[in-house]
């Protein structure tokens, strides 16, 4: 009876020391894994295979790992979140929305020449661009965006920041599609230069006013004077090219200074010098003039 005693309480010994030893030495953790316990005996060695902790193991929830697409390469600021700073947006008008333009352009998100202003179609283009990318679609130019735009472009260059035609072109009516023409659209204030179906060289143009109307239809160069003055109006006409009666393509100072503020007496302004002086040793007196919509 005594020796049975004595077999009780060493076993129940033994069991006080597993409880002490096994099921303390972990902590359920904040997932439901097991954690090691600052209380585990420093007699347990650990096992050698048995890997390190890190806390490098796995990402942050806040730092969302993105995936380049299109040829932009993985830099530090493809995996930071897209919440920075914002460095542009709507309504915005100054040199860091042309160069924002610019780049985009570069890589085919912004079809129109920049103009510093950060209205609809810049930001839709800045939209286009984070989805591809997979950041927050807020359409304003935030300091992860932008780090992403520079990573895929180069700075842009002069002529791409203030190109000297800012209108888009439209199709070339049927009618420029022959011979050597100034195809002229009213619908997008352009002159294109075309010589058999191709354009060699374009420019902004601006035209009459509702009082005084440039006429529309098919024309020809009927004389050509560099240096020309209007009597009529008192105004210098560089580069003249008539094609209806008194109504001639020629440079504008005015056109130049105030844009589209101001307008012609029926004459299609160019407020690029350079180019229309280009343009004007290559017309012909006898060349096609197309005045359209």
């Amino acid at each position: 009876m005594r020796r049975s005693s004595v077999i009780r309480r060493a076993l129940l010994a033994a069991a006080a020391v597993a409880l002490a030893t096994g099921c303390t030495a972990q902590a359920a953790g904040t997932d439901g894994t097991a954690a090691p316990s600052p209380s585990a005996s420093s007699s347990v060695s650990p096992s050698p295979s048995a890997p390190e902790p890190s806390d490098t193991a796995y990402a942050s929830p806040s730092e969302p790992t993105a995936t380049p697409t299109e040829g932009d390469s993985a830099s530090p600021s493809a995996s930071a979140t897209p919440t920075g700073k914002v460095l542009a947006k709507d309504g915005d008008e100054n040199a860091r929305v042309r160069e924002v333009q610019a780049r985009l352009r570069q890589i085919g998100y912004f079809d129109r020449a920049p103009t510093g202003f950060y209205g609809t179609l810049t930001g839709k283009a800045v939209s286009a661009f984070q989805k591809k990318r997979e950041l927050p679609q807020t359409g304003a130019v935030d300091e992860t965006t932008w780090q992403r735009l520079l990573a895929m472009t180069r700075e842009p260059t002069a002529d791409e920041l203030k190109p000297a035609t800012t209108n888009k072109l439209d199709k070339p009516d049927d009618r420029c599609m022959t011979g050597r023409v100034l195809c002229i659209s009213k619908e997008s204030r352009t002159l294109a230069w075309m010589i058999d179906g191709k354009v060699v060289s374009s420019m902004d143009v601006r035209f009459g006013s509702e009082n005084t109307p440039t006429r529309e239809g098919i024309f020809n160069v009927d004389r050509k004077v560099r240096d020309d003055w209007s009597k009529l109006y008192h105004t210098p006409m560089p580069y003249s090219m008539y094609f209806s009666r008194g109504q001639a393509v020629h440079y504008s100072a005015d056109f130049a200074a105030r844009g589209y503020n101001g307008g012609s007496h029926g004459c299609v302004n160019v407020r690029d010098r350079g180019k229309l002086a280009a343009l004007f040793d290559q017309v012909k007196v006898g060349d096609k003039v197309v005045v359209h919509w």
